[in-house]
């Protein structure tokens, strides 16, 4: 009894103080992170009112667990084929430079020597997944061309733990206690996926479709957290990390029907438990360490930092990246990371190097997470104005090539309202925009936008511009409008092309053009504006909209003498002063008009539009 009140009363002190530490940090503008860790120091190694702290961490690492598997619903086998070059080219040079350049410098200054510099500096090269990815999703950065670069590179370190907890063995002092041979360990991993796979593309799907059709909202949420636990239980054993084996789950589970609602299951047990480990990494650091070792920390933290900072932005420099998006990047990953905390734990088990050591190590580790919301802020002032101003994410067209009813180029205000009469129409859209902002916003809100240059044929075929029945072009620029038609009849001069005019002047050229229909960008919402004017002045509601209706004609039929006789033509049909009601009551008998092949053309351009 009196444990299980420890136990209560150790949990509502973690749950106060991440609920009042995480809000104030975030409004300082600090973020959440720093305030989990800021809690766990304070309950911690200050108050001294949680001392199993190595022990939180231990459960508190099912929310990085969770938080890859969430990862990988996001991302489709075919996804992660595109991704290759980054993964595995960006990441493996980056492990590997940066390892190589911290255990020259560790053996250097004489902190460790042969097999403990080479664990500690490959270790140190690893950065903090739940980190990084925190940050990148409280800025929505996850999908920018900086943030997909950034998470490639964590996912190679996170599969890098592998062989670097593989070869800890063959330099401990000590014989290993491991009987089996490298040959054995790695048939036996190499079949836990094997494994893994084949319960991913066979049992998992049957599974959740007979859970769904009992219709236990808990019972999904149970199955939910079994796939996650049971396929990071399985790698764990197959002597891979807990981590991969969840972010494996999740990708193998990325097309399936059910990914929505395994996301919306596991995400609030990957919230607490995410923000537990950080609070448990704050309860864990010894600050009797940091107080003997203060002078190698205060160098070391800094050293560490601006080496995997200048290594991430010569690497992504020399592989593509803008200045900008380096600077992020190296800013973004410069701490050590939470595979850091196993690796050095397991080397100090092994006798690689002592405990006292270990320890050091993590209180680098960790101190250099704390100052990496600092490091993201600081790249904000060594990002070029100019270079923002031209920001651009990579062009990932991954299933449009399927084709939609409707190719909509360009999405601001006028093409937002026209595709929700399209979507809730039934209608499918695939929406190409060259606003990195605008494509991430509307992503957010779950569009299928994709970001691309509208005038470049190979955008335009790539966003299954051939199997569009419409093309629209809602671009705000007349130029780039122009272009993007220009192209679309040389090219597809059979397409269908409806477009946003900018003016009166540009609905003249677009006709010229031969678009099949047009409209001017304030028109309909000028004439509704009027309407409404009217309805409020004390005008009927049916004679308004009669009066908006005749005005819509005039405008037609003053198009249609302006293509043939240009732009002046016309403007007796202008309204220029009050008009008496009676013109708009329909007479008792025909009268003859003057103008009677006016009128004629005006209803068969009526007539035509219909």
């Amino acid at each position: 009894m009196e444990t299980t009140t420890i136990i209560y009363s150790q949990a509502l002190m973690l749950l106060a103080g991440a609920v009042v530490a995480a809000p104030l940090f975030k409004r300082l503008g600090l973020g959440t992170i720093l305030g989990y860790l800021a809690a766990g120091i304070l309950i911690g190694p200050v108050a001294q009112q949680i001392t199993e702290g190595e022990e939180i961490l231990h459960v508190s690492e099912l929310g990085v667990v969770f938080l890859l598997f969430i990862i990988g619903l996001e991302l489709k086998p075919s996804r992660l084929w595109q991704m290759r070059r980054d993964i595995f080219g960006l990441g493996t040079a980056q492990v590997v430079i940066t390892g190589a350049v911290l255990s020259f410098l560790i053996a250097f200054s004489g902190l460790l020597e042969g097999a403990g510099s080479i664990v500690a500096g490959f270790g140190l090269a690893l950065s903090s997944t739940a980190f990084a990815m925190q940050i990148l999703e409280e800025n929505n950065d996850t999908n920018t061309r900086y943030g997909q670069r950034a998470f490639s590179i964590l996912l190679l370190q996170d599969l890098a733990i592998v062989p670097l907890l593989a070869i800890i063995p063959l330099m401990a002092a000590q014989a290993p206690e491991d009987t089996t041979t490298p040959l054995e360990d790695f048939a036996i991993a190499i079949a836990a996926v094997a494994a893994l796979f084949a319960a991913g593309r066979y049992l998992l799907n049957p599974l959740f479709q007979v859970i769904a059709r009992t219709g236990a909202r808990d019972v999904m949420i149970a199955a939910a957290l079994l796939v996650v636990t049971g396929a990071a239980t399985m790698m764990q054993l197959a002597g891979l990390s807990m981590a991969m084996g969840a972010f494996l789950a999740g990708v193998l589970l990325a097309e399936s029907s059910y990914r929505h609602e395994l996301e919306a299951d596991i995400e609030p047990f990957r919230g607490i438990l995410q923000a537990l480990f950080f609070m448990a990494v704050g309860l864990s650091l010894e600050l009797q360490v940091v107080a003997e070792n203060l002078l190698s920390i205060i160098i070391a933290v800094p050293v560490l930092m601006l080496v995997k900072s200048l290594v991430l932005y010569g690497l992504c420099r020399a592989t593509g990246s803008r200045h900008n998006d380096a600077v992020r990047i190296g800013l973004l990953l410069p701490q050590g990371g939470e595979f850091g905390f196993v690796l050095f734990t397991a080397a100090a088990a092994a006798g690689v190097f002592s405990q006292a050591t270990s320890s050091l190590l993590v209180a680098i580790v960790t101190l250099s997470m704390a100052l990496t919301p600092v490091a993201a802020m600081l790249s904000r002032r060594l990002m070029h104005k100019q270079d923002e101003l031209a920001e651009e994410i990579e062009e990932d067209f991954e299933g449009a090539g399927a084709g939609a009813d409707v190719l909509m180029i360009g999405f601001s205000r006028f093409a937002q309202i026209a595709s929700q009469i399209l979507l809730a129409g039934g209608r499918d859209v695939t929406i190409i925009d060259h606003s990195a902002a605008r494509v991430r916003q509307a992503a957010t809100f779950g569009f299928r936008i994709y970001f691309g240059d509208g005038t470049r044929l190979d955008v335009l075929r790539a966003a299954g511009i051939e199997k569009a029945k419409i093309v629209a072009v809602c671009t705000q620029k007349k130029e780039v409008t122009d272009k993007i038609i220009d192209l679309v009849h040389a090219e597809y001069p059979n397409a269908r092309i409806f477009a946003r005019s900018y003016d009166r002047l540009h609905t003249l050229e677009l006709r010229a053009r031969g678009v099949d229909y047009e409209l001017r960008e304030t028109f309909e919402s000028g004439l509704l504006f009027g309407r409404k004017t009217l309805e409020a002045l004390g005008v009927n509601g049916d004679e308004a909209i009669g009066i908006m209706d005749d005005i819509r004609r005039r405008d037609e039929a003053r198009l249609v003498l302006q293509e043939a006789e240009g732009i002046t033509a016309g403007r007796d049909m202008l309204h220029s002063r009050p008009v008496r009601p009676e013109p708009l009551v329909k007479p008792k008998r025909e009268v003859t008009q003057p103008d009677d092949a006016l009128a004629d053309l005006a209803d068969e351009t009526l007539e035509k539009a219909e």
